[in-house]
């Protein structure tokens, strides 16, 4: 048997086994997309159908009103009429506050690990970034429960204010922001290790300092990938339930800006005595949760129009 025919063989059985795998893959990817079409659809159906759905209610068919319950400004009242305007406002006012807490920690504390930490330091400083990334959500619930809340009424007594036990707007933000550090933390690391060490040298042969290159040149170079950790920590952020019930309070009416005031999430209200509930109370959970896929769509969109504009900008230059 001739080289050229064994060269053959092998070229069709390789040829074969990418196919195979093309197909595995392409089943694979399908199948994924088809389960988040599924619940999407799910979430969709159920969310909608208590506008659609008539409820007996103390003896009377009723059904939820859609401008009521999008522009609401109290959560519930009797028999029927819920309301989560308000909650869709705090939930985007909590999670702004924790993105400014988080933001500025975690693309700094990139940056020292990336280009300030000697080797051995930085490899320490990742891991315990992975590990903080992968604590459940209850555990910093019960942290903040426990530690955080106490912090913010002893801050709310020194302006003269007496906070329900430190449950508050403020505690829910710094308990978000802890649980979103870790995930910007560590996309960040990676956009910051991406740019060119060319860009750095040029940087510092022009005569700017190692502190103006930082800023100027690396942070820069990153800010694509470090929207891009923003938008996975605003998602997280949005989409958290259980820290976020034990530390909330809960409120029933708002909007309410005060920091050391009770305040209620989009997740605080799906998963508030989910287990005890039927009917329209039960259902209206679906209508939150599909409210919430929707503005977070909308907020990635947002996001990721600001970080093309950004690139835009930057391939101009």
């Amino acid at each position: 048997m001739g080289p050229s025919v064994l060269n053959n063989k092998s070229i069709k059985k390789k040829t074969i086994i990418d196919k195979i795998v093309r197909v595995v893959l392409l089943s694979l990817t399908i199948l994924a997309s088809l389960i988040i079409v599924f619940i999407t659809l799910f979430i969709s159906i159920k969310g909608l159908s208590p506008f659609f759905k008539e409820y007996v209610i103390n003896g009377t068919p009723t059904r939820l009103n859609v401008f009521d319950f999008l522009f609401g400004t109290t959560y519930f009242v009797s028999p029927n009429k819920y309301g989560i305007g308000f909650v869709i406002i705090n939930t985007i006012y909590v999670s702004i506050i924790a993105l400014i807490f988080a933001i500025p920690l975690s693309v700094l504390s990139a940056l020292l690990i990336v280009r300030k930490a000697p080797k051995p330091i930085k490899n320490i400083l990742k891991t315990i970034i992975e590990l903080l990334s992968s604590i459940p959500s209850v555990i910093f619930g019960m942290f903040g429960k426990d530690m955080i809340t106490r912090f913010v009424n002893s801050l709310s007594l020194l302006f003269n204010y007496q906070s329900k036990g430190g449950l508050s707007t403020l505690s829910t933000s710094i308990v978000l922001a802890f649980m979103i550090i870790p995930t910007i933390t560590l996309v960040s690391i990676t956009a910051i290790e991406s740019v060119k060490n060319d860009q750095i040298y040029g940087s510092l042969a022009l005569g700017a300092s190692v502190t103006e290159t930082d800023f100027k040149i690396v942070l820069l170079g990153a800010k694509n990938g470090i929207i891009s950790a923003i938008i996975l920590g605003l998602g997280r952020a949005l989409g958290e339930a259980t820290a976020i019930s034990m530390v909330c309070g809960n409120a029933y009416k708002g909007p309410n800006f005060n920091l050391f005031d009770t305040t209620r999430t989009l997740t605080s209200s799906m998963l508030q005595s989910i287990h005890e509930t039927s009917g329209l109370d039960y259902d209206i959970r679906f209508s939150i949760g599909l409210v919430l896929i929707i503005i977070i769509i909308i907020s990635n969109i947002l996001l990721n129009i600001v970080k093309n504009k950004i690139g835009k900008v930057k391939k101009n230059i």
